[in-house]
């Protein structure tokens, strides 16, 4: 079984086992899986390559999985394997996300089948611009918002803007994710793994897990996992390994994160870091150390190497990065899982406050957005302790009980 159908074997098995803790009928059950509106298009674009110009079409989507809390939200990827049951997953998912942290929107994901790396500037622009003006009718500043996602970025967003702006007016509140200049929130960029960060410091001080004995490791140092790095590293961890597509580095007495990050800007890569040795991700994962931070890829925590998990804590910095049996073999082992519903929300968060800075037309510092991100992630969090210590539950299931039943309360209200 491939990666994506693991992964959402893994979503539906958490999402039946909290469907069964919260006694919800099958019929309720069916309506909350169930999409409000999936589209699918075509997306014809001019390929110019050797002076030779051609039609090509590439296939999008968007699936709008439920608005009951408030618009549709959710990212855009572009990526040769989307498809609809991947897109279909990830609007479920953003669903639960944005009631946990108890924020107005709902869930929605979208994407084009496209390898972005085989597009030069104009092709991806003209592909952005034909995305937005076939999905124009169902997106808008209080239907659907999009937001930069795998193979997209914050001028994909700008262009869509633009290309919205057009028929309805400068709009900048119908995408997040964009450049600053053009109505994108102050710390956007660094949310995610800022949030990260936050979280396992927080629970890692509820285990008495005091920064300067922890060790952590980072499998993942992309945006989220570099982030997530210098967040905990300012706060005192030591970051005794990190990992890329390209393998990982270690190095026992810590890494210098800006060392790290300097190398990366220079060489594209982590691999051959100064002062490091060479470690593979697989090997990475199995490090003795305090703090475990997946934050590359999905399902990188399985039946098969579960056992050999060395952490006494887990952050789920990327989606569904544990198989849900793997899980259950980390519960028995006594080891904490903060899960990815709570702990890489962040994004989600400064997607929310710069929608609200466009609404309002009146833009944060960063100072305002990350402490009320805190303020929020420390909410969110709390919530979902009280809820594990009431019912003697671990944090995945307290989190996911808590997100549906929010939002089958608020489908119950509005009478769908």
């Amino acid at each position: 079984m491939d990666k994506k159908c693991i992964c959402q074997e893994t979503q539906r098995h958490f999402l039946d086992r909290a469907f069964e803790r919260l006694k919800l009928k099958s019929e309720h059950r069916q309506l909350l899986l169930s999409s409000f509106r999936e589209t699918r298009i075509t997306v014809p674009i001019t390929l110019r390559h050797n002076g030779d110009e051609k039609l090509h079409t590439f296939q999008g989507y968007r699936v709008q999985h439920n608005h009951a809390r408030g618009p549709f939200k959710g990212g855009l990827r572009f990526h040769p394997d989307v498809n609809m049951g991947e897109i279909r997953a990830l609007a479920q998912l953003m669903t639960w996300k944005t009631a946990l942290v108890d924020i107005p929107f709902g869930g929605a994901k979208g994407g084009i089948a496209v390898d972005p790396t085989a597009l030069n500037e104009i092709e991806r622009e003209e592909l952005s611009r034909r995305f937005c003006q076939k999905m124009a009718p169902i997106i808008g500043v209080h239907d659907d918002i999009p937001a930069p996602d795998i193979g997209t970025n914050p001028q994909v967003m700008a262009w869509m803007m633009d290309e919205y702006s057009k028929t309805h007016g400068f709009r900048t509140a119908v995408v997040t994710g964009k450049p600053i200049e053009l109505g994108g929130s102050a710390g956007r960029l660094e949310a995610t793994g800022y949030g990260v960060a936050h979280l396992a410091h927080k629970v890692a001080t509820e285990m008495a897990l005091s920064p300067e004995q922890s060790r952590v490791v980072i499998q993942g140092f992309g945006n989220v996992g570099s982030h997530t790095a210098i967040g905990l590293a300012n706060k005192g961890y030591r970051v005794i390994a990190l990992s890329d597509v390209n393998g990982g580095v270690m190095n026992e007495a810590g890494i210098s994160i800006e060392q790290a990050l300097a190398y990366v800007a220079e060489n594209g890569t982590l691999t051959g870091l100064p002062g490091s040795a060479p470690i593979s991700n697989a090997d990475l994962l199995e490090l003795p150390c305090e703090i475990l931070v997946p934050a590359a890829l999905e399902a990188t925590i399985t039946c098969d190497n579960a056992d050999a998990i060395q952490a006494r804590l887990v952050v789920e910095a990327a989606n569904m990065p544990i198989t849900h049996r793997a899980d259950d073999q980390l519960k028995q082992r006594g080891i904490t899982v903060v899960p990815d519903l709570l702990a890489n929300v962040g994004g989600v968060l400064a997607s929310y406050y710069e929608w609200v800075q466009n609404l309002q037309q009146f833009p944060w510092d960063r100072e305002t957005v990350l402490r009320r991100l805190e303020s929020r992630l420390s909410h969110a969090h709390d919530a979902v302790s009280i809820l594990a210590q009431e019912r003697e539950i671990d944090m995945r299931c307290a989190a996911y009980e808590l997100a549906i039943r929010r939002v089958d309360h608020a489908v119950q209200l509005r009478g769908f």
